[in-house]
């Protein structure tokens, strides 16, 4: 079986009865067993994957397919409920607690279509870091490095890792400043941040509840397209390609591409000429929103410092902290120092922004920049060094939290490779409430983008 096939094409395969749900679910859970990275997962799920695959074998060869998910393997990240098992978000201090006695909302209504569930994903400690590392599970390795070890990028780095390696269809991720999109083009796959609230939110651990969203990481824009109807209870996806000449594509030139990498500006560069040869239409503009939401991180602090800490302050202040992340305790315990006009000062700031951001995009258009302005770095310099650690982090952060902030969708698309042969990812982002625009957009940009067309 090859590993990095879509979940359309194994989608073809296990609905035409050329390959049984058995059969796939038990070569996905020997491929993970004998992989060589055993940090990916924190709990394979095996009884269950098996119990799903069966009861979709039967459907299939009785004619009663749940439709085009029916059968296909995924994997969630360790933030998303799964009945029986102990969520544990990345952290040992959680793993006394009870076992989830139902399923998250998303993960039900992806098993109602049919899809099964093989594992559990590791990611950075309560999902507060953009790198991937966590000194209790392990760091998965980036697939994609040939050199040395190199980060997965997170939160959702485990779900980014076990696609790239192929070890799994696809995977589930949440993204609170850029935790689906960042491993995503770290690991040269695509990765969809749906609008915040697109799904149900039930049964999955937050970070900051004001800006958590959900959403997959996949092969393509069609797989995401197929995971996303599903999670909303469709029982097929309903968003069409978009005529290449209709898309209006803004370069942001405002902040992204501050510090960049030159590889990783030819590549993207490489895109966009390619984009344009298609006959996509394509220009460039400033966007002071974007540099104002770091102006306000400078004077209030981040909005996520000030929700984690809300969060979780009772563990940060009692005997829990020494048995997590240090540098995701250092980093929480700033949301300590913003006071509450300091919130409400960010709060209203984020409603003008986004109703200025609105404003200064003509109907129809999406931005368009780099995903990250570095390739993946290597893992032992950043675990060795507090300074560069952090340094790492808030670049890595940068481009893709302004999305959030600003409460849009975005696609990560790989657009080709820069330092190291590593991936470099090309974002697509759309304002809030815009997913079906950007997915149809996306369908139709991806081949260009990857340079396959």
């Amino acid at each position: 079986m090859d590993g990095n096939m879509s979940v359309a094409g194994l989608s073809v395969l296990l609905q035409s009865g050329a390959l049984d749900p058995v059969m796939l679910a038990e070569a996905m859970l020997d491929n993970i067993a004998g992989y060589k990275d055993q940090s990916i997962f924190t709990e394979i799920l095996g009884d269950r994957a098996l119990a799903d695959a069966r009861a979709a074998s039967v459907r299939i060869r009785s004619g009663r397919s749940l439709g085009l998910l029916d059968g296909i393997p995924i994997a969630w990240k360790d933030l998303f409920d799964t009945e029986g098992s102990v969520t544990k978000a990345g952290s040992v201090v959680l793993s006394d607690h009870a076992p989830a006695k139902q399923d998250a909302s998303v993960v039900k209504a992806l098993a109602d279509a049919g899809m099964v569930s093989v594992g559990r994903t590791n990611l950075s400690e309560f999902a507060f870091s953009g790198l991937g590392i966590n000194p209790h599970y392990g760091t998965p390795r980036n697939p994609a490095s040939r050199d040395v070890p190199r980060i997965p990028g997170g939160s959702s780095s485990g779900s980014a890792v076990a696609v790239a390696a192929g070890l799994v269809p696809v995977a589930m991720g949440t993204d609170t400043g850029g935790s689906i999109r960042i491993p995503a083009a770290f690991n040269g796959i695509v990765g969809y941040k749906a609008t915040r609230g697109r799904y149900a939110m039930d049964g999955v651990f937050p970070l900051a509840s004001s800006l958590d969203s959900l959403g997959p990481l996949c092969r393509s824009v069609q797989d995401a397209i197929w995971v996303d109807a599903a999670m909303r209870g469709r029982a097929a996806p309903d968003i069409a390609r978009t005529d290449i000449g209709d898309i209006k594509l803004v370069i942001a030139e405002t902040i992204v591409f501050d510090d960049a990498e030159a590889g990783v500006v030819t590549a993207f560069e490489q895109a966009i000429n390619r984009l344009q040869a298609a006959g996509v239409r394509v220009e460039r503009r400033s966007f002071p929103a974007f540099a104002e939401v770091f102006e306000l991180m400078t004077r209030h602090g981040a909005l996520v410092t000030a929700e984690a800490y809300a969060l979780h302050k009772e563990r940060l202040h009692g005997d829990a902290a020494a048995r997590m992340d240090q540098r995701v305790v250092a980093r929480a315990r700033l949301g300590e120092k913003i006071g509450m006009t300091d919130y409400i000062a960010l709060l209203e700031a984020r409603r003008r922004l986004v109703g200025q951001f609105k404003a200064s995009l003509n109907p129809g258009e999406l931005i368009v920049h780099p995903t990250l302005p570095h390739v993946a770095p290597p893992i032992a310099p950043l675990v060795a060094d507090d300074d560069l650690f952090f340094k790492i982090n808030g670049k890595t952060l940068r481009n893709t939290l302004i999305g959030n902030f600003l409460d849009g969708c975005g696609v990560s698309i790989p657009c080709g490779t820069g330092d190291a042969g590593m991936p470099v990812g090309l974002l697509l982002s759309g304002q809030a409430g815009e997913d079906e625009r950007l997915l149809s957009a996306a369908l139709s940009l991806e081949s260009v983008i990857r340079g396959e067309a």
